[in-house]
């Protein structure tokens, strides 16, 4: 056997060559924060800046689709609530009384 060869095999799948990684700076301060922050979720502060990164990531995703929903629904809204429709959007111009 050669040198090297069966060691991937030995290897757990968590240390794959490609996975991405990511270094952050912090001051002292920001760094103390984050890791209290962290210790009250119960998280190491590797999984915590993980999760932090990807529920903003899904938030994004929900506000952008929530507000294509409403784009999507507005018209038909309007007509069914017209006294809900600011005056500033309303169609026929009228203004607050």
């Amino acid at each position: 056997m050669r040198v090297g060869q069966g060691i991937a095999r030995e290897v757990p799948t968590r240390y794959h060559r490609g996975m991405p990684s990511l270094n952050v700076s912090f001051t002292d301060e920001e760094l103390e924060g984050v890791r209290a922050a962290a210790a009250a979720d119960g998280k190491s502060l590797k999984q915590y800046l993980h999760d932090l990164g990807v529920r903003e990531m899904q938030r994004k995703q929900f506000v952008t689709g929530a507000s294509a929903w409403a784009d999507r629904l507005r018209e038909e809204f309007d007509e069914a609530f017209p006294d809900e429709v600011p005056p500033s959007e309303r169609r026929d111009g009228a203004a607050a009384a």
